[in-house]
C-alpha cells in the first residue's frame, strides 16, 4: 500500500517541482526585465512582486498535517493552502482591476466598497500567514500587536485603517515592499549567479593564499572569506553554512578551541551585511527612507565595516599569539598568483557593480548587468568553465527567487507595522517616551535603542527589525542631536548584531552546530570577539567623520586612524596580548587606552596613545628582563 501511495504521489511532487521552478524563474526574469526597461506604476509593480512571493510561499511552505501523506488531514491542509493562495491572488488582482478607481478616488474621504473592504482584510491575513510560514511568529505577532493598538486603542476608524494598509502606498504596498522588488530581488539574483559561477571557491582560495600561513591563519581565513562572501549572500546564517564547514575544522585542527572557532566564523559572517558594495537588504531600505542613492549608503558604511573586520581580525591574531597557534603550512595552501591566474577573473562582476555605482547608474541596473556577466566571465577560462550551462542559468534564476521570499514577505508585513505607526501617530508618541526615559541624554537614548535593536533582532530578520526601529526609536535619536544618517546606521548595526548576541543568536547557533561546541560558550566567545563592534556605532554617532559626514578628508583620516588603533587595543586588552601576554594591569591599561582613542578629541587621543606606549614599554622591558634572566641561568 505504501509503495502504491508513493508511486501515486511522486508524479504530483515532480509536477509541483516543475511548477515552482517555472514560477521562480518567471519571477526573476520579470524583475530583471523591470530593471532593464523600467518599472510600471508603483502599486502594480509591488503588487506583482507580492503576487509572485505569495504564490511561491504557499507552494514551498505548505501547512503541515499529521497523518499519512494521502490522508484526510493532509488533503485538508493542501486544500487550505490552495484556498489561501487563491485569496491572496484575489486580493492583489482586485487592486489591478480597480486601479483606475484607486487613482481617481480621494483617499480617506471616499468610502471603500464592500469588496475592497473584504479584500483588504484578506490581504492583511494572507500576508501575516505567509510571513509566519517563512520566518516564524515574531514579526506577524508584532504586526498584530500594532493592529490591535490601532484598532482598539486609538480613534482611527476601521475602514480608514484598512485603506491605509491595503489601498495606499503607506502600508503593505509601501516603500519597504518597493525596496524588496526594486533592489533586493536583483542583488539576490546576482548573488545566486555569483555562487553558480564558482566565486565562493575564489573567495576561499583568495583568503587562504594571503592569510592561511600566518599565526591563527585559519581564523584569519574565516574573517577574510566571510567578509567577501557576506557581500554576496547578505545572510549571516547562509554565510556560516557555506564557509563554516571549511574554516571551522581548519581552526580546530590548528589548535583553536571549538567555541572560539565557531565564534570567529559567526562574527565574521555576520559582518558581511555591513560590507560594501553589496550589504544586507536593510541597507537598501535605508537608502529609500533617506532618499539617497544606494552608493551613498555604501560609502557611509565603508569605514565602520573596516573597523568591524579589523577588530575581528586582531581578536583572532591576539588569541593565536597568546596560545602560540601556528598557521597552515604553505605547502598545503594555494598560491596567490595561481589563485588570481586561474580564478581572479571572477572578481569582474563585483568590479562591474562598483564601477556602475561610481559612475552614477542605479543600483538595480548595476546588479542586473553584473548578474548577466557572471556566467560569461566564468566561461572565459577552462579552470572555471566546468559545469556552466543552461541548467546553471535556470538554477540561478530559481534560487534567486526562492532566496528573496523571506525578505519580500518580511517587507510586506513590516508595511503593516509602518501603516499602523503612521496613521496613529505612534511614532511621535514613542519618540516623546524615549526622550523622557533618556532624560534628554543622547547616550542613554542610544543604549535604549541598542538594547531594543538586539531584542527585536532576536525574533525577526535584520530588515524588519531595522524598519521597526526607524519607525519608533530613530526619530528620538535625531531629535536629541544625532546626525540622521548616523542614527539610521546605528539602528542598522544593532539589528544585525543580534545574530551574535545570546540568548537568541542564529549565526552562533549555526556555527556552534558545525563546531560541535556549547551554544552558550560560543555565544559569549562571539560577544568577546565582536566586542568592538558594539562600540563602533557609538563612535560614529559622536564622530560622524567615520561615516564621511561633516568633515574634510584630513578629519576623516584622523578619526579613522585613531578608531582603528582603538579597536585594535581593545581587542588586545580583551584577549590579553599585545607584544606578549599581558598582565591584568596591562590589560586594564590597554582597554582604557582603547576607550580614550575611540572617543573623539585630540586630548583623549594623546592620552590613549600615551597609555598604549606605556604598556608597550612595560612589555618590552619585561621581555628584556626575562632574556637577561634566561642568559644568566644558562651561564650559571
Amino acid at each position: 500500500m505504501a509503495q502504491e501511495e508513493n508511486a501515486a504521489t511522486t508524479p504530483t511532487r515532480q509536477a509541483l517541482r516543475w511548477v515552482v521552478g517555472g514560477i521562480a524563474v518567471a519571477m526573476s526574469l520579470y524583475h530583471m526585465g523591470v530593471a532593464a526597461f523600467g518599472p510600471p506604476e508603483a502599486m502594480i509593480f509591488r503588487g506583482t512582486h507580492l503576487l509572485f512571493a505569495v504564490t511561491l510561499v504557499f507552494l514551498l511552505y505548505p501547512l503541515r498535517a499529521s497523518g499519512a501523506a494521502g490522508g484526510a488531514r493532509a488533503w485538508a491542509a493542501r486544500a487550505w493552502d490552495l484556498t489561501l493562495l487563491a485569496l491572496g491572488w484575489g486580493a492583489v488582482l482586485h487592486i489591478f482591476f480597480t486601479y483606475q478607481a484607486l487613482t481617481n478616488r480621494i483617499i480617506y474621504i471616499d468610502d471603500l466598497t464592500p469588496w475592497t473592504t473584504a479584500f483588504a482584510i484578506i490581504c492583511v491575513a494572507v500576508v501575516l500567514e505567509g510571513t509566519r510560514r517563512v520566518i516564524g511568529w515574531a514579526l506577524p505577532l508584532t504586526a498584530m500587536v500594532f493592529l490591535v493598538y490601532a484598532g482598539a486603542f486609538t480613534q482611527v476608524k476601521f475602514p480608514v485603517l484598512l485603506e491605509q494598509l491595503y489601498y495606499s502606498t503607506e502600508g503593505i504596498f509601501g516603500s519597504t515592499l518597493g525596496v524588496s522588488a526594486s533592489y533586493v530581488m536583483l542583488f539576490v539574483v546576482f548573488g545566486a549567479f555569483m555562487e553558480r559561477s564558482g566565486t565562493g571557491q575564489l573567495f576561499m582560495d583568495f583568503a587562504m593564499s594571503i592569510t592561511g600561513h600566518q599565526a591563527g591563519g585559519p581564523g584569519k581565513v574565516a574573517v577574510v572569506s566571510s567578509s567577501l562572501f557576506g557581500t554576496v549572500s547578505g545572510s549571516a546564517v547562509a554565510n556560516v553554512m557555506v564557509d563554516g564547514p571549511i574554516t571551522i575544522p581548519l581552526m580546530k585542527r590548528t589548535g583553536f578551541r571549538p567555541p572560539f572557532a565557531a565564534a570567529v566564523e559567526a562574527v565574521a559572517s555576520t559582518g558581511g551585511q555591513l560590507m560594501p558594495p553589496i550589504m544586507g537588504a536593510a541597507a537598501f531600505v535605508m537608502a529609500e527612507f533617506l532618499a539617497v542613492p544606494y552608493a551613498q549608503v555604501a560609502l557611509w558604511a565603508a569605514i565602520p565595516a573596516l573597523l568591524y573586520y579589523v577588530a575581528v581580525f586582531f581578536a583572532v591574531h591576539f588569541e593565536a599569539k597568546r596560545y602560540k597557534l601556528a598557521g597552515v603550512p604553505r605547502s598545503e595552501l594555494p598560491r596567490f598568483g595561481d589563485v588570481m591566474l586561474q580564478r581572479g577573473h571572477l572578481f569582474i562582476p563585483i568590479l562591474v557593480i562598483l564601477g556602475g555605482l561610481f559612475l552614477g547608474y542605479s543600483a538595480p541596473l548595476c546588479a542586473l548587468v553584473a548578474a548577466l556577466t557572471c556566467l560569461p566571465v566564468a566561461l572565459l577560462r577552462a579552470s572555471t568553465r566546468g559545469g556552466i550551462g543552461w541548467k546553471s542559468v535556470l538554477g540561478a534564476l530559481e534560487e534567486g527567487a526562492r532566496n528573496t521570499l523571506a525578505v519580500a514577505m518580511a517587507c510586506a508585513c513590516a508595511g503593516i507595522v509602518i501603516g499602523c505607526v503612521t496613521i496613529t501617530g505612534l511614532g511621535i508618541v514613542f519618540t516623546q517616551v524615549v526622550i523622557a526615559m533618556a532624560q534628554n541624554s543622547l547616550l542613554l537614548a542610544l543604549v535604549l535603542t541598542a538594547m531594543a535593536g538586539i531584542v527585536l533582532g532576536m525574533g525577526m530578520p535584520t530588515t524588519p527589525a531595522y524598519i521597526v526601529m526607524v519607525s519608533l526609536l530613530v526619530p528620538a535619536l535625531i531629535k536629541l542631536g544625532a546626525a540622521t544618517p548616523a542614527a539610521h546606521m546605528f539602528a542598522f548595526y544593532f539589528a544585525i548584531l543580534s545574530a551574535i548576541t545570546p540568548p537568541v543568536a542564529l549565526a552562533v547557533f549555526a556555527a556552534a552546530g558545525l563546531a560541535k561546541a556549547n551554544m552558550w560558550a560560543t555565544g559569549f566567545a562571539a560577544m568577546r570577539a565582536g566586542a568592538p563592534a558594539y562600540i563602533v556605532p557609538f563612535m560614529f554617532i559622536y564622530e560622524p567623520a567615520l561615516l564621511t559626514i561633516g568633515g574634510d578628508w584630513l578629519a576623516i583620516g584622523h578619526a579613522t586612524a585613531t578608531a582603528i588603533a582603538g579597536v585594535v587595543l581593545l581587542a588586545a586588552g580583551l584577549f590579553g596580548y599585545l607584544l606578549r601576554s599581558a598582565t591584568m594591569l596591562e590589560r586594564a591599561l590597554l582597554v582604557a587606552a582603547a576607550l580614550l582613542l575611540i572617543k573623539p578629541g585630540w586630548i583623549t587621543d594623546l592620552a590613549g596613545a600615551a597609555l598604549a606606549g606605556l604598556v608597550a614599554t612595560m612589555q618590552v622591558m619585561a621581555a628584556r628582563r626575562e632574556a637577561r634572566s634566561a642568559a644568566a641561568s644558562a651561564a650559571g
